[in-house]
């Protein structure tokens, strides 16, 4: 920031944040719009109050690393397993239709075959963070549908990680074939140090010390950042190695407590990361994109919900069900945002498609919330009838 330190901006940034949430929650809106409608009121297409962005981007990325650590906390082997063999088949298909669809649009509109290929990316995915923050927890019945909205989310995420791996190895210049077999080879060596470190020294380490909390904690972002910074070093990605280190820790019995502890230090750090994408964003480019964007994000909000629902109906699950898990991953999700900025950052993709992508996402956030709590329970729904925590 040019004339404040970070302490005032990062003042700005959660008292704005504060305010905006409010008001997010009155209308029923997430709150990840709230941050990016934040940095966008504050970023120099508007008022420039955080005129010089780069520190809270740095800063944010690592509500990133924390988000995929914790996403790997939560893939306990045995249950990935059963999720996969469960909804591969409904995960693959729609994934593919859904990623054709913003393939087709986007190349009707003139855009290079990689970014085509890269919007095709970020359209696969739900959003995780709304589709279980809008799902109750105390009703019998959306115990069930949030397992099948889970085991949906859960191979999704897997393909994001995925994409992730592949859009940072092919944005470095000048790659080599050595290159590729190094990260090829860095990827499960890293597995295998991650799962014997956890075994006979993180393990025992738990066990031994695991009434004091805090040493847990310490040792948990520990051991986060730093397979973030190996996952870097041998040409993964930070991310990448992050989501490793959660993978790794998923068996052990203090996973839980651990993913527990650290939510709060995530949401920090990515109420950072998402206001750095709405500050980031330049509404001058949008007279240029919000034609295709309005195009996809039509597409995405119609027809998800019915591609879901008739897939879910052909695994057997009730019609109640199907289009209700249907609607409540018909958005766009954070991970294609991801997606955007890395692709953007490598310099793969032009900046329109970038802000294409971005814009999809905002206006599928908006809409499908407003959906998901007029027809469904929700913990913010908008009568008393249909609220439930």
């Amino acid at each position: 920031m040019h004339d404040q330190s970070i302490i005032t901006s990062i003042f700005f940034i959660f008292a704005g944040a504060a305010v905006l949430s409010t008001i997010a929650l009155y209308t029923r809106q997430s709150l990840l719009v709230a941050y990016m409608f934040l940095g966008l009121l504050m970023g120099p297409s508007l008022f420039n109050l955080a005129p010089d962005t780069e520190e809270i981007n740095q800063i944010g990325n690592i509500g990133i690393i924390f988000l995929l650590f914790l996403l790997g906390l939560n893939l306990h082997p045995q249950n990935l397993l059963h999720a996969l063999r469960k909804t591969v088949w409904v995960g693959l298909a729609s994934s593919i239709l859904f990623g054709g669809i913003g393939f087709i649009v986007t190349y009707s509109f003139g855009y290079s075959f990689v970014a085509c290929l890269v919007v095709a990316c970020a359209m696969m995915f739900s959003s995780t963070i709304i589709g279980l923050k809008l799902l109750p927890t105390t009703i019998l019945h959306h115990q069930h549908t949030g397992e099948v909205m889970i085991s949906i989310l859960l191979f999704q995420d897997i393909i994001a990680v995925i994409a992730l791996l592949l859009l940072h190895s092919a944005g470095k210049a000048g790659i080599s074939w050595l290159d590729i077999i190094k990260i090829l080879a860095g990827f499960p060596a890293l597995v295998i140090a991650g799962f014997l470190i956890e075994r006979y020294v993180l393990q025992p380490l738990f066990l031994k010390f695991d009434r004091i909390q805090e040493y847990v904690f310490l040792v948990a972002v520990g051991w986060c950042l730093s397979m973030a910074e190996i996952g870097k070093y041998i040409g993964l990605s930070d991310e990448i190695g992050a989501f490793i280190a959660g993978v790794v820790l998923a068996a052990s019995p203090i996973a839980l407590f651990i993913s527990e502890s650290l939510k709060p230090l995530r949401d920090f750090f990515l109420v950072l990361f998402f206001f750095s994408i709405g500050a980031n964003f330049d509404l001058s480019v949008l007279p240029k994109v919000w034609v295709p964007s309005l195009i996809i994000a039509g597409l995405m909000l119609t027809l998800k919900p019915v591609v879901f629902a008739f897939l879910l109906k052909n695994t057997k699950e009730k019609s109640q069900v199907a289009w209700e898990v249907g609607v409540r991953l018909g958005q766009v999700s954070e991970f294609s945002l991801l997606v955007a900025y890395i692709a953007a950052a490598n310099q793969l993709i032009e900046i329109n498609a970038s802000y294409l992508i971005q814009t999809v996402t905002l206006l599928t956030f908006i809409a499908s919330s407003y959906i998901t709590v007029i027809k469904y329970p929700t913990p913010m729904a908008i009568s008393d009838r249909m609220r439930s925590n």
